[in-house]
């Protein structure tokens, strides 16, 4: 019996070795959300209480209407130091970050980070039919990155 080809016997395909790296398999599901009308001292005591850096503002009907983060609590904490105010009376409807910006849990991970490197944010939203479903930070970035070793990308 002669040798009827010399083409290596084909690789099977592992299908998931061409999946692009998607936002929602690295999103943060169970999130901690805050109030419209919390004070910055209870937002203070969850963001040292969970270790989380900031998180979604949503009102009493579950929309997202803002972001409230650590450096927005730095921010007045130094001011009212300034100006010898205290802050316990202070609502995060004062002091979040209105101006949202979301990204969809479809989005590739590389994108989502060039749009982190561009945006200067720590964290965006995760929408899903105008409903906030998740959470994507650096951090979480930086897992996909460490989980895939950086070489099967």
């Amino acid at each position: 019996m002669g040798i009827k080809n010399f083409k290596a016997p084909k690789k099977a395909i592992d299908k998931n070795e061409n999946r692009a790296i998607l936002v929602s398999d690295f999103m943060t599901k169970k999130l901690i959300t805050f109030s419209e009308d919390q004070t910055l001292l209870s937002v203070i005591d969850t963001l040292i209480s969970n270790k989380i850096s900031g998180g979604p503002v949503v009102n009493k009907k579950g929309d997202l209407v803002g972001i409230i983060s650590e450096g927005d609590c730095i921010k007045q904490i130094s001011e009212s130091r300034y100006y010898n105010m205290p802050i316990s009376d202070k609502k995060v409807s004062s002091y979040m970050i209105k101006n949202v910006e979301t990204i969809d849990g479809s989005m590739d991970i590389f994108d989502a980070a060039n749009k982190f490197l561009k945006s200067k944010r720590r964290r965006f939203p995760i929408m899903k039919n105008g409903n906030l479903i998740g959470q994507i930070s650096q951090k979480d970035i930086l897992k996909a990155a460490l989980d895939h070793k950086g070489h099967d990308w």
